[in-house]
């Protein structure tokens, strides 16, 4: 099954760089938000980054045209009628999802897949949300969604086969890669990712290093492109909170329990690059 018309629902970072790459492959794409505002941020964002792209050589200016044409915008939720695959991509918290899932669920079409963004809440329970859980699956993007290649595609216990076959097809026609898990808090990504980061942030308060050199070290010594600090800025200090906080509690182990130094810079405000300071300072 082609699909042709999408919605993401959620223009933030994310929500932006997941309707940049399904306009970009020829989709029509509708980006809906809470407000205008929010939109407009998220539609310079995506001209931005295709910007970046043509003088990489990597698209073309009447590319660039075509596909930013093809994105339409509304505020309100009832724009998602008309679409053959719906993707949220709102704030990582579970009660914001599974209201948004159970209107969604109210206006979309039948047989139409709803397809969440989620880093690492249950796929299973935002499914049963719905009237349509073979229907629901996590599409899971990584920051930045135009430049990486990975998706990771979530089956909830309910979703069928026929929809995942849908969505892995759909990911590989955006020049993605797709790759197969289970619903499981944090699934394979963030399971194995946050406790690294958090382990990073225990390094810092506990005073066994600097930011710097906790990441030169794992830059260096373990051949990561980025150290785990500076990863901890680019996702957001926020939902690195967030998705720590899924695991311990979705696991009960105290391993996955956040680093105090953490929240404490959350409360501060300082939540990476999107707000200017993290472990690192931002212009």
């Amino acid at each position: 099954m082609d699909l042709n018309r999408v919605a993401v629902v959620g223009a933030g970072t994310m929500g932006n760089g997941i309707a940049h790459v399904f306009a970009q492959s020829g989709c029509d794409v509708r980006l809906i938000d809470v407000s205008q505002e929010i939109i407009e941020r998220g539609l310079a964002t995506i001209r931005r980054n295709m910007d970046r792209q043509i003088k990489k050589e990597k698209l073309t200016t009447d590319g660039r045209d075509a596909a930013l044409d093809r994105i339409d915008t509304s505020t309100d939720v009832g724009a998602i009628d008309g679409a053959e695959l719906i993707v949220e991509a709102i704030a990582e918290k579970p009660d914001l999802k599974f209201d948004l899932f159970r209107e969604m669920d109210a206006v979309a079409g039948q047989g139409v897949i709803l397809a969440t963004n989620t880093s690492s809440i249950s796929i299973t329970e935002i499914a049963a949300q719905t009237k349509r859980p073979e229907s629901v699956i996590g599409m899971h993007f990584m920051n930045p969604v135009p430049v990486m290649p990975l998706v990771e595609i979530v089956r909830a216990l309910q979703t069928s086969d026929e929809t995942v076959a849908t969505v892995v097809a759909a990911t590989k026609s955006l020049g993605k890669t797709p790759v197969e898990v289970n619903d499981s808090p944090g699934f394979v990504s963030n399971r194995v990712l946050m406790p690294m980061i958090n382990e990073a942030c225990f390094c810092v308060m506990e005073g066994v290093a600097e930011p710097e050199a906790v990441d030169d070290v794992m830059k260096l010594g373990m051949n990561h492109p980025i150290g785990p600090l500076a990863l901890a800025d680019l996702i957001g200090l926020d939902v690195c909170l967030d998705i720590l906080e899924v695991l311990h509690r979705g696991f009960g182990d105290d391993k996955y329990r956040p680093c105090p130094l953490l929240r404490k810079m959350v409360a501060a405000g300082r939540l990476g690059n999107k707000s200017g300071q993290g472990f690192y300072a931002y212009s």
